[in-house]
């Protein structure tokens, strides 16, 4: 059936005025980012036991985009340059990332994964994948590949 479970037109409210399948979804995504808040701080605690929950992210995003401007990775997290200083301090001071300066602006630095903080990072990385792998052996790989290409889609529509 399209539409909401009323069977009423795609997006419509169905005489309720609620429409069921975006309740579905916001209550489907909030257990979702619940657990994936919570699988965050595990992942960092494994990365090195003093990582903040928070500051996963940045290893996420420095290991696949590459090295960045500290306000560069700002915006792209949507916080602030002093939050920004401070977790990527608190990286710095573990030995996971190093600052450079910017061969094409002297007053900026570029932030980058150091060798350890590579390694610890994709140790952590495969180790959730396989997680992955299991909990989700008894899916079709079409299935799973259409989970990641609807994330994806929804991914970058926060981005706009």
């Amino acid at each position: 059936m399209h539409g909401s479970e009323s069977g009423s037109e795609p997006g419509a409210a169905g005489g309720s005025g609620v429409d069921h399948a975006f309740l579905a979804l916001e209550r489907e995504l909030a257990v979702f980012l619940r657990r994936a808040r919570a699988n965050s701080g595990e992942m960092a605690r494994e990365v090195h036991p003093e990582l903040e929950a928070a500051a996963y992210g940045l290893l996420v995003r420095l290991e696949s985009a590459g090295q960045q401007r500290a306000t560069d990775l700002a915006a792209y997290f949507g916080v602030g340059k002093a939050t920004m200083s401070r977790q990527l301090r608190a990286l710095e001071d573990l030995g996971l990332v190093a600052r450079e300066p910017d061969p094409a602006d002297g007053r900026a630095f570029l932030v980058r994964l150091t060798p350890d903080g590579l390694d610890r990072y994709r140790t952590v990385r495969d180790a959730r994948r396989e997680r992955y792998v299991r909990k989700l052996d008894d899916w079709d790989r079409a299935e799973v590949a259409e989970l990641a290409r609807l994330l994806h889609h929804l991914n970058a529509r926060a981005e706009d």
